[in-house]
């Protein structure tokens, strides 16, 4: 039997040569994330907001022509749904980037 195998032809080397390789690549796509950014809107445009790939909030527009003192709590919600569905859209690419690496497999914990 050769170093390293199993019967069968099970290679525990190879699973951990690519064990490290995934685990390379996996800190690569992290650092590339940072860069990429994901946005969403509400109120048809009105607000604005942009996550990146860490999922923290890095920008949010808000049209003034919404900005109304008699009715903040319209504001407040667009900006919350804005926001909520900008992180969305960051976990979103997440699991894509994450996908082209383990090849669809789901790893708990990785994000």
């Amino acid at each position: 039997m050769a170093k390293g195998g199993f019967p069968g032809g099970f290679n525990i080397n190879n699973m951990i040569k690519q064990a490290q390789q995934m685990q390379e690549e996996i800190k690569k796509m992290q650092e590339q994330l940072v860069q990429k950014t994901v946005e969403a809107t509400a109120g048809g445009g009105m607000v604005k907001a942009v996550a990146n790939g860490r999922k923290e909030l890095v920008s949010i527009e808000i049209n003034p022509d919404v900005v109304d003192k008699e009715d903040v709590e319209t504001l407040e919600d667009l900006v919350l749904a804005a926001v909520n569905q900008a992180l969305r859209n960051a976990e979103e690419m997440i699991a894509s980037e994450m996908a082209k690496i383990t090849g669809g497999l789901n790893i708990p914990g990785l994000f």
